[in-house]
């Protein structure tokens, strides 16, 4: 059980770095407002119409023809913004009919990658249609029947969709959670109240016959005699050979307790599947445990059950509504004093609107067949009622929703602290103790280890490649007099760009280009990979190499002009940069996407950074925001140029004149003429006097 908490853990963790993998990008559609009257009136189609809207969560009325309420429209986005796998939540707007039916469901906006950059949007779209027509009071699930095509179950099953099952179920969990909200709130007036939480505070010493007494154990008993009675009538009412024989037998004797609470859950079972289950309760914090132990035939679920998935003999409902139960996988053990039987940890979301302090009804199916072949499938239900005592349990206040640029720092705090500490640490080696790292003659290791972290946490991991999208979308808003709150939605990347900028006063460009930038990381990478292989290296004359670094400015000014005359099409010009298909989504693309990012990396091998160098429209603009530069940061000497031109050679940049001047607007800060510059064993000017006193010495 130990292991299998730990495998929960490795889960989420993983789920997390995918979720701030393919956050940075998109930062317009991670906090997006509610829709307005004019952008949700093009999702209702006639007969219905839009009527007025009935609170700030976002609820509108849906009228008939005839100007009636027939329903209501509302947004998962507002009602119940659950993360996606990305990170940010996926909005629907879902309209429902006055008795709880789905009219439609409409996808708004996502950011789950593996749609926006991998199967396409239509088998999303698909999966909605099927909502189409199901009741609320169905028990919906996502997932395959299994056994034989699921026959007899009670279950309502949705298809999911190939390698993109975390992400509907995430959004079927948002579409059930909002719905389930409004039906208590508009169709019978339950309001909505905090979910309750078990209180760890509360310590009781209690025994099996302790939970038996005080009804937090309840029981329900049918003999196979009231079986056959539910059956009379039908064609399978003598279908149960057994039942025949043994009529006064129980077939069900179940029992139902929530496992919620600390003291309850100690009373049932031993000690180590006790810290195994509060482990798995540390991991899934919202999920409410639910025990059911049956002690006769029953059986709990069919033999074609499949663990971790609903249970197909078992359903629940609350104030009339479905209760989504699902399979813990938890294995576990009793104390001496409980009685065994066939039992299961059952769970549910508290977010779908689950509260175990009032009464909720669970039912057993029983299910016959009729026939040998194709036998025909019949099923009766029992039910039972239950509740946990409001003393185990306490209910959060209200909390004042926080600014969603606060919320994402918080989210990001641990990520944001040690990008923090990076930052801090780069500026201080890149500055003052710029010439001590430079001097190490383990430098070149030094530099590809610090450029692996930029390729890992502030690349893959953080999502901070700054992208030319970024400052197109600051200009978009300047130019429509728009809100920039969206610029602190990714708190990772903005601190990114604040290095950035620091950057360009104090060095140029160079800080990120040379530093801080992933797919330039790459790229370098690439080319040692290329010196490695013993491949030819190819470079362009210095005349071409002058021709083609005006190519990126050519590039960077024609998307200015798309962001201002055609903005639409921002996000098409922007896909010159490879980084979205190499560090956002990790190669993870339509296939000539994937070609278009390895031919620079593939160029990198025989070419240094070309891509860097001649057509990156963000380097474009970094060159031009290097122009904040306020000093001269190279040391020069006299002889730098004439006669020495070392440095010019050994520059691969290209960002050293003949004269051993520096273009700042071409400078990567790679330090590697800072190096030659103190190198009594490079640096000719200091060769040449070192000769001339070593000739005075011999002199004297």
């Amino acid at each position: 059980m130990a292991r299998f908490a730990s495998l929960v853990l490795l889960f989420d963790i993983m789920r997390t770095i995918l979720a701030l993998l393919f956050c940075m990008l998109w930062p317009l559609q991670l906090c997006a407002e509610a829709l307005s009257r004019e952008k949700i009136e093009p999702f209702v189609v006639p007969p219905y119409a839009l009527g007025e809207q009935l609170n700030e969560k976002g609820v509108w009325s849906l009228l008939n023809s005839g100007g009636a309420e027939a329903g209501f429209v509302f947004e998962t986005g507002e009602m119940a913004p659950l993360p996606g796998f990305s990170g940010a939540p996926i909005n629907l707007l879902v309209m429902l009919d006055l008795q709880g039916a789905f009219i439609d469901v409409r996808l708004v906006s996502h950011n789950e990658p593996i749609f926006v950059s991998g199967l396409g949007e239509a088998p999303f779209h698909k999966f909605f249609e099927q909502y189409r027509g199901h009741s609320i009071n169905e028990p919906l699930v996502v997932g395959t029947p299994y056994g034989e095509g699921g026959a007899g179950s009670d279950l309502v099953y949705l298809d999911g969709v190939t390698k993109a099952t975390a992400s509907v179920r995430i959004a079927h969990e948002s579409i059930l959670a909002g719905t389930l909200q409004v039906a208590k709130e508009r169709m019978q007036g339950i309001s909505a109240s905090p979910p309750a939480f078990p209180n760890p505070e509360v310590d009781e010493n209690l025994s099996w016959a302790d939970l038996v007494d005080q009804g937090i154990a309840r029981n329900i008993k049918i003999t196979n005699r009231e079986v056959d009675e539910a059956f009379a009538g039908t064609v399978w009412a003598k279908d149960d050979p057994i039942a025949i024989d043994y009529p006064d037998e129980l077939f069900l004797d179940l029992w139902v307790l929530d496992l919620g609470p600390p003291s309850v859950a100690r009373a049932v079972l031993d000690q180590e599947s006790f810290q195994d289950l509060q482990r798995f309760l540390m991991v899934s914090t919202n999920d409410e445990p639910i025990l059911v132990l049956d002690l006769a035939r029953h059986g709990l679920v069919s033999p074609d059950f499949v663990r971790n998935t609903a249970p197909d003999r078992l359903s629940a409902e609350q104030d009339g509504l479905p209760i989504q139960l699902r399979d813990s996988d938890l294995l576990f053990s009793f104390k001496s004093d409980v009685p065994e039987g066939t039992a299961m940890i059952l769970r549910t979301d508290r977010r779908l609107g689950f509260d175990p302090t009032r009464e909720w009804q669970l039912h057993a199916q029983v299910v016959r067949e009729h026939g040998m072949f194709q036998p025909e499938i019949g099923s009766v239900h029992f039910t039972m009622t239950t509740s946990a005592p409001e003393r185990f349990f306490l209910r959060q206040e209200a909390v004042e929703k926080l600014a969603p640029w606060k919320e994402a720092v918080l989210n990001r705090k641990s990520d944001l602290i040690l990008l923090a500490v990076l930052l801090g640490s780069g500026l201080f080696l890149l500055g003052p103790g710029q010439n001590w790292l430079a001097d190490r003659p383990n430098f070149t290791a030094i530099r590809l280890v610090l450029l692996l972290i930029t390729l890992i946490f502030i690349g893959w991991w953080g999502q901070g490649q700054l992208s030319i999208v970024t400052p197109l979308a600051t200009l978009r808003t300047a130019l429509d007099a728009g809100n920039y709150a969206y610029l602190l939605y990714d708190p990772f990347s903005l601190l990114v760009w604040v290095a950035t900028i620091i950057g360009f006063i104090l060095w140029g460009r160079g800080l990120f280009c040379g530093w801080l930038c992933p797919f330039g990381a790459m790229q370098e990478f690439a080319h040692h990979l290329g010196r490695w292989l013993r491949l030819p290296e190819w470079e362009p004359s210095m005349l071409w190499d002058r021709r083609l670094k005006l190519l990126k400015y050519f590039l960077l000014f024609g998307m200015i002009a798309t962001a201002v005359f055609s903005p639409d099409h921002i996000d098409d010009v922007a896909e010159l940069e490879p980084f979205k298909t190499a560090i956002t989504t990790v190669f993870q693309r339509e296939w000539w996407f994937v070609a278009y990012a390895v031919f620079w990396l593939l160029l990198g091998t025989v070419m240094f950074k070309g891509f860097c160098r001649y057509v990156c429209p963000l380097g474009a603009l970094m060159a031009i925001g290097g122009l904040l530069r306020g000093r001269d940061w190279i040391a020069r000497r006299q002889e730098c140029g004439s006669p020495c031109q070392l440095c010019r050679i050994r520059c691969r940049y290209g960002a050293i004149n003949k004269n051993g001047g520096i273009d700042y607007s071409e400078c990567f800060q790679c330090l590697d003429c800072v190096s030659i510059y103190s190198d009594d064993r490079r640096c000719v000017p200091l060769i040449l006097a070192s000769r001339s006193r070593s000739r005075l010495e011999a002199a004297e």
